[in-house]
């Protein structure tokens, strides 16, 4: 295997993006549009798989999300997203969304997402991407579940 595809582990890939939500994106009823939430999901998705491929990527599929709770103006939305799986040239991003008042602290789940990408050489091509290790049982039982979302997703094609 050559140097530049030494597997990398789940942790390398981990961001966290934070954004105070402001009227401008909201609905009438104070609720952030589920667009914006979207939006800033594909962003932290997009920005774990880059950090593990160290290329660009673009989204290919985004699984279902299903919104739980409200996010309102003055929430501080907070993505945490990870790489969960890769392929030859594509990868699963985890992206947990959180909802957190500023001034309590405290958070609501609002939402789980996965994305998939591919990573993307000089020349705008599907190029191989490092692969993933895990360190952790956590991490482990990720990936497995990652793989199975994979096969589902091939299958349906």
């Amino acid at each position: 295997m050559s140097d530049s595809l030494t597997p990398k582990p789940m942790r390398a890939s981990r961001v966290t993006l934070s954004q105070l939500m402001h009227p401008e994106h909201a609905n009438l009823l104070g609720n952030v549009h589920g667009g914006w939430i979207m939006k800033l999901v594909d962003e932290a998705g997009a920005l774990a798989c880059m950090r593990h491929a160290q290329r660009k990527v673009v989204t290919v599929a985004i699984d279902s999300m299903t919104f739980r709770q409200p996010i309102k103006i003055g929430d501080l939305i907070i993505l945490n997203a990870e790489v969960t799986y890769t392929g030859r040239t594509s990868l699963e991003a985890e992206v947990q969304v959180l909802a957190e008042n500023p001034v309590t602290g405290e958070q609501t789940h609002t939402n789980n997402a996965y994305l998939v990408y591919v990573a993307l050489d000089d020349d705008g091509k599907p190029t191989a991407v490092h692969p993933l290790v895990a360190e952790t049982d956590e991490e482990k039982r990720k990936m497995e579940q990652a793989r199975e979302r994979q096969e589902r997703r091939l299958k349906q094609k």
